[in-house]
């Protein structure tokens, strides 16, 4: 049998990767070999591919921002949350779940989505402009029962560890604690907007190690105190000082405007952000939904491209890890909705193609993950990806609007709140023009070969094929 396939293998994967991750940050002269070992030891990205060469390159010519990145891991977490962390999101997501999905390929001739989220409650202790959890605050908690369910099936039916967990405010819920703890081969991303981690939040955050909460902001504190309310951003300080303090992964998360777009992709912004311990961030675009959507307020074409530069120079330059949903499209091979790569369960039980797209056919109380996967609507989503190749432009909301609205209309997708038809409707003009100027300016850049997959350029990509083409070819993770 092979070594990620037993519970040998696994445990010498786990203890070669805490290690390596811990050696690089105490013996910092050798860090080139020992990521080599390290990324030989673990599926981060596949040497054998043309990205995983042109990675290893980058690596070997003296670029040491990943490095820098994983050495930070080493150095910050708790043990326990190093422990965890290697165990659950890289051994147990991406190594033990492997024949689960592999049979379950084998049945259903496709792969299960390698995440799922989750929306366990809607209610929150803010009331932001233009959040969507508004629409849904009248809704109850989802039952632990049925979030037990959910987590129970994903990870024996579909080989899935690795959870996100939305809202809402997560925190706003008590009994989730437990619920992380109990589910301790698993990890979970929490996206939360920070203000209810108080210090016994923050303590069982650490004993637990399975959690990693990401916190949102608008920028700097005149951005975020805006949107968010006045002394929210020196309140987060605090809360990022308890996190670090406890040794618990944790970082941001922004949702990109033309307000603040150039904001929250300063090097100012990120240094920030690293200095309280944010070890990696996400970078969401906004997408007019939820309460007064404003489609204004999106990307314009080159605010979008800008952002693609900036986003990959931060990330190549500082010891964090960043992600771009939409700009980094070559990375996950388009769009990952539908089950492609994930799909959002909200708090009444509804399954959605994606977090932002409030549209289902089917429910989790009447149906499992793998039935509803089935459904043609969500089959539909899958075999449309990645559209005419472009992956720059993977959005089937806001690239390709035209997609979602035929989409729901062939196989009768249902809205799940008053006001996400908009998007389908009132607001479909502006969303075809918004794509059709996106268009003109990434088809040029995707055929001039200047995408991004992460730490490595469409360019230096091409250079290890020794071809004409630019384009990357498909590196399968599943």
């Amino acid at each position: 049998m092979q070594l990620a396939m037993t519970t040998a293998g696994r445990e010498i994967r786990r203890r070669l990767a805490t290690t390596m991750i811990s050696a690089l940050a105490a013996r910092p002269g050798r860090k080139l070999g020992l990521a080599a070992r390290l990324i030989d030891a673990l599926p981060f990205f596949p040497l054998t591919s043309e990205v995983g060469r042109a990675f290893a390159k980058r690596l070997a010519s003296g670029d040491t921002s990943f490095i820098d990145f994983v050495a930070r891991l080493g150095s910050e977490l708790s043990e326990r949350s190093m422990d965890r962390f290697v165990s659950n999101l890289l051994v147990n997501a991406w190594v033990d779940g492997r024949p689960i999905r592999e049979r379950f390929h084998e049945q259903e001739g496709f792969y299960p989505p390698n995440f799922i989220v989750i929306s366990p409650t809607m209610r929150c202790n803010l009331r932001c402009p233009g959040c969507w959890a508004a629409l849904y605050e009248d809704v109850p908690h989802m039952e632990m029962e049925l979030l037990e369910r959910i987590v129970s099936e994903c990870r024996n039916d579909l080989g899935v560890r690795f959870f996100t967990i939305a809202g809402g405010e997560p925190f706003i819920r008590n009994d989730l604690l437990d619920f992380y703890e109990r589910h301790d081969d698993c990890y979970f991303l929490v996206y939360t907007n920070g203000l209810l981690i108080d210090d016994e939040t923050a303590r069982r955050l650490g004993e637990a190690g399975n959690v990693a909460p990401m916190l949102s902001v608008e920028g700097r504190r005149g951005s975020t105190d805006r949107r968010r309310g006045g002394g929210t951003y020196d309140a987060l300080r605090v809360v990022r000082r308890r996190l670090k303090d406890a040794g618990v992964l944790h970082g941001f998360s922004v949702t990109a405007t033309r307000d603040n777009v150039y904001e929250v992709s300063s090097e100012e912004f990120v240094d920030g952000m690293i200095e309280e311990g944010a070890l990696v961030g996400w970078y969401f675009h906004y997408i007019p939904i939820g309460r007064g959507p404003d489609p204004s307020l999106m990307l314009t074409a080159q605010e979008r491209d800008d952002l693609r530069k900036r986003v990959f120079h931060l990330r190549t330059s500082r010891p964090i890890f960043l992600a771009d949903f939409w700009n980094d499209g070559p990375a996950v091979q388009g769009c990952m909705a539908g089950g492609q790569r994930y799909l959002h369960v909200n708090p009444e039980g509804d399954i959605e193609p994606c977090v932002f797209a409030h549209f289902a056919v089917d429910n989790v109380r009447e149906k499992t993950i793998r039935e509803a996967l089935r459904h043609p609507f969500m089959a539909a989503i899958r075999a449309g990806i990645p559209y005419d190749g472009n992956l720059l432009t993977p959005c089937m909301i806001i690239d390709r609007p035209d997609v979602l609205r035929r989409l729901c209309a062939e196989h009768g997708a249902r809205a799940t709140h008053p006001g996400a038809a908009s998007l389908l409707c009132d607001l479909a003009g502006e969303l075809d023009g918004k794509a059709a100027s996106l268009a003109k300016v990434m088809e040029g850049v995707w055929e001039r070969g200047e995408w991004q997959h992460l730490y490595v350029t469409g360019a230096e990509v091409a250079a290890q094929r020794g071809a004409a083409s630019k384009r990357p070819e498909k590196v399968t993770t599943h």
